[in-house]
């Protein structure tokens, strides 16, 4: 039996043995991309999370434009948590926890609809999910406008349950933005698509892009609801699938890596920006760098990543938040040595499970790195999770400002034991506090800044000539400190690309040259959160009172 055959035997009976789930990031769904500024409830070291204390998870799923997770256990149940309510301002909240409703949940909770299936496998695009059972069905729910879910129909917009795909032999799923792919083992059907087709990321040769009327310049994008095999792959042995925002890659067995879709910032790695509406070779991995059986291939929302010959890891598209991007894949000399079993990529940062390390890198707002609240937020190169160093990596998911680790559990009680345990808040609580016994370092935090505003108001009080000024001083800091820095919402803060010299309504508004901010939103385009028709509050749109970041 060869090294990688032992190596893909081994993984298999780590997933089916499960571990510990551990989660760092934001856990505010309810404002991540939305609102400027801090964030309450940020875990900034990799957390326990109660209702999964003891359930060994072998598998979670999130997405570089997911603000909501997925876990799956090793008895098939599905948990799904984060952002769901249904929001009139944004279009982001759509249902996609598959629980029948649009009710937010801080808590991981199991889809009682799946409870019939054993799910080993699934997908999170920004506003759907799709999950595949051990017996090759698959199932979605969420936003489905474009057609994501595959189901056949956009006659229903939202299904906030499950419904079934229309695939079947499915092995693996992978999602974008909007958009949905599965990999299947029916021959001459090996890879499917479905949802939206605006960069050509469903690689059937076109974007449909049509005019939404004969005068009108404004253009929209005809939904392809019914998964779509891509002919130009039908009879290869397509091995791995992964999805950008916008763009998708995959794997043949020993034979190509090819990627195709929206090409902004070299994300494709073919040394130029041009969108392919088709699969197309990486030229680098041809001839002598071909892919490994057991390469890993990663997608972040403007960037791409696979392991080559010898484990290498390459990189391409933007990799950095200031910077030239990376037209071509090239080697990430940080991490040559390493032996990678995992990895994912979230809207610009990395989660790499390597030997008996944790490493993750990139640029972080919400403490989705891990690095503790000592630590920086953010890293230009890869480097260890320190509390998690000695610890086995089973995998790794990352989303739009969270991550997911799963740890094998096996000679690291002690040091779990160590870690904060995070309660969350139910469904129904509301704004109220959780009545869990473990308060994150976040919690214990607030009530330190507590202690000291009692004490400063007391101190004001005693200063009778000018205790009402500096109450509204004070109130006015707190204004003054509410951070409005740059926020990179799945990488929507792209350029927008032009065809044939046509004005293309890919945001909110009629024509891009036309329409003034505020209309209607055209059919193909998502909401961009950097959008100059939503200015700060108070009317502004420049720096001002609010433009000065919290001090921490």
């Amino acid at each position: 039996m060869s090294t990688v055959e032992v190596e893909a035997e081994k993984k298999v009976a780590e997933e089916e043995k499960g571990g510990e789930l551990l989660f760092c990031g934001a856990t505010c769904w309810d404002t991540i991309g939305r609102k400027k500024g801090p964030v309450e409830g940020n875990l900034v070291s990799p957390t326990r999370l109660r209702p999964l204390i003891g359930v060994n998870i072998r598998f979670v799923a999130s997405g570089c434009a997911s603000c909501h997770c997925v876990a799956l256990d090793v008895a098939g149940r599905c948990y799904t948590w984060g952002r769901n309510e249904a929001c009139l301002d944004f279009e982001f909240d759509k249902g996609q926890l598959g629980h029948g409703d649009m009710i937010q949940r801080d808590r991981p909770t199991v889809v009682s609809e799946l409870t019939k299936f054993k799910v080993v496998r699934a997908g999170a695009g920004r506003n759907h999910t799709v999950v595949v059972t051990e017996d090759g069905q698959s199932l979605a729910f969420g936003w489905n406008k474009h057609g994501q879910l595959g189901s056949g129909s956009v006659r229903n917009e939202i299904e906030s349950s499950p419904v079934r795909c229309l695939v079947s032999d499915v092995k693996t799923t992978a999602c974008g933005a909007e958009f949905t792919v599965w990999l299947s083992s029916v021959e001459g059907s090996s890879i499917l698509t479905a949802g939206l087709p605006q960069y050509g990321q469903l690689g059937h040769g076109t974007d449909n892009e049509y005019n939404t009327k004969d005068s009108s310049v404004r253009l929209a994008y005809e939904a392809q609801p019914r998964p779509k095999s891509i002919a130009s792959l039908a009879g290869e042995t397509i091995v791995k699938i992964a999805c950008g925002t916008n763009h998708t890659g995959r794997w043949i067995q020993m034979v190509m890596f090819t990627r195709w879709g929206f090409g902004g910032y070299g994300r494709l790695g073919h040394r130029e920006q041009k969108d392919e509406w088709v699969p197309r070779r990486v030229d680098v991995f041809q001839r002598h760098n071909v892919l490994p059986p057991d390469a890993i291939v990663s997608a972040g929302s403007v960037n791409s990543a696979c392991t080559a010959g010898g484990g290498q890891l390459y990189m391409w598209g933007k990799l950095k938040s200031t910077g030239d991007d990376w037209m071509y894949p090239k080697p990430l000399m940080d991490l040559s040595g390493w032996n990678l079993r995992c990895m994912d990529s979230g809207s610009m940062h990395h989660f790499v499970g390597a030997d008996n390390s944790c490493i993750s890198w990139g640029h972080a707002q919400y403490g989705e790195l891990g690095y503790g609240p000592m630590g920086q937020k953010s890293s230009a190169v890869p480097k260890k999770v320190d509390i998690l160093e000695g610890m086995h990596v089973i995998s790794v998911a990352c989303g739009m400002s969270h991550s997911m680790v799963i740890v094998d559990r096996t000679n690291v009680a002690d040091s779990l034991e160590q870690l904060d345990i995070y309660d969350g808040k139910a469904s129904s609580e509301g704004t109220e506090e959780p009545e869990g016994q473990h308060p994150v370092v976040k919690q214990t935090s607030k009530k330190k800044g507590a202690a000291k505003a009692s004490d400063s108001s007391k101190k004001r009080k005693k200063a009778k000539d000018s205790s009402e000024d500096e109450d509204e001083d004070e109130d006015d800091g707190d204004d003054d400190n509410s951070d409005n820095s740059d926020v990179l919402v799945n990488g929507h803060s792209e350029p927008k690309s032009k065809r044939g010299g046509k004005v293309s309504s890919r945001a909110r508004g009629k024509g891009a040259q036309t329409a003034p901010a505020g209309e209607k939103r055209g059919r193909g385009r998502p909401y961009s959160a950097n959008k100059s028709s939503r200015p700060p509050a108070g009317g502004k749109s420049g720096t001002g009172k609010r433009g000065r970041p919290r001090k921490s």
